[in-house]
């Protein structure tokens, strides 16, 4: 972003440089605001360099999650995050799809949809955490289970996709400072803001960014941050579980950004039935589905998740259209990607 850098901050003799960072978000109800975009660019900057104690990184992690990040926070943060990872500029990618939340109660049946999308000719980068939440299944070890394993540096992450047109890479991998901070929940008791600034990364600067929140709350946040970072296309869902999928019982609010414009449209729900809630989950479906056996709810999920990425692409001028072609794409996908065994 090229704009003035401009901080109001001044240091007290003998304090530690961070301090001034927690008095401005923890000066209590009169006193204290959010960060700037070039203060949360300093600040996390700070984090990732290791120039931050740990209670100083918890303190100000509890302060974000009580005062609830800015749009203007969650830029700088991401802002930080990508100087931090200096990702190359060469990797050509359609499509940046963030996966941090994990399954509990249903498959993710999201990576079908984002492998679909790859046969037919879109460059997919995913990344994303796993084991941050007890009780999940997340999308590395789920790829890893079908044979798709994640990236381990950016050569490969080129080379899958010249190949594959599909690349993961794990946030450990990708920005381990940011796995640290995510992996604090469990001590902690709190999601954190890597939970949502993780899915605005989009490290290879796609055009087009998929994101999908848990609570309906962070939708505008994730929206006008993706604004402010000039993101060229970003669709915000409420998916199941929190991850970028379709949930067929339930109606879909679209939050976009297109060249600096924002929108908002709802779909309807798929259908009237309501789904119920695995016991257990078995990744193998995954692979059956994906060999042709049927899954009422399953189906509905994949094809759903297609549609709103088409329609987001540009393909398709409604819900209806988007899920016709979302159909011919799951038609024409390539049977042997995924092996049939696991």
């Amino acid at each position: 972003m090229n704009k003035k850098r401009k901080i109001d901050l001044v240091a007290r003799p003998d304090e530690h440089p961070f301090a001034q960072y927690i008095r401005v978000i923890g000066k209590g109800k009169k006193g204290s605001r959010s960060f700037s975009y070039d203060e949360a660019v300093d600040a996390m900057t700070m984090v990732f360099n290791g120039q931050v104690t740990d209670f100083q990184l918890g303190a100000m992690l509890a302060l974000l999650r009580v005062n609830e990040e800015s749009p203007e926070e969650l830029a700088g943060f991401v802002t930080a995050a990508r100087n931090h990872i200096q990702a190359p500029t060469s990797i050509a990618v359609d499509l940046d799809w963030s996966s941090y939340a994990g399954k509990r109660r249903q498959l993710p049946w999201y990576l079908l949809a984002a492998l679909c999308l790859a046969d037919s000719g879109l460059r997919v980068f995913m990344h994303g955490a796993k084991g941050h939440t007890a009780g999940r299944i997340y999308s590395e070890d789920v790829l890893a289970y079908l044979g798709i394993d994640a990236a381990t540096d950016w050569q490969q992450v080129g080379s899958q996709l010249d190949s594959d047109n599909f690349a993961f890479m794990s946030l450990q991998t990708l920005c381990p400072p940011l796995q640290r901070i995510i992996e604090l929940r469990n001590v902690m008791g709190l999601r954190t803001p890597v939970h949502t600034l993780s899915r605005l990364l989009n490290p290879l600067a796609a055009d087009y960014s998929l994101q999908s929140i848990f609570h309906p709350a962070y939708g505008p946040s994730h929206q006008r941050a993706a604004q402010i970072l000039r993101q060229k296309h970003a669709l915000v869902i409420k998916g199941e579980a929190g991850e970028f999928e379709r949930k067929p019982d339930a109606s879909c609010a679209l939050l976009s950004v297109d060249d600096s414009q924002l929108s908002e449209q709802s779909w309807p729900r798929l259908t009237e039935e309501r789904m119920p809630k695995l016991e257990s989950l078995d990744v193998d479906r995954l692979a059956a589905v994906w060999h042709g056996e049927h899954d009422s709810y399953g189906e509905k999920a994949i094809l759903g998740t297609i549609a709103l990425v088409l329609h987001q692409l540009g393909k398709a001028d409604d819900h209806q259209q988007a899920y016709r072609l979302a159909e011919t794409y799951w038609q024409q996908r390539n049977p042997n990607r995924i092996k049939q065994d696991g």
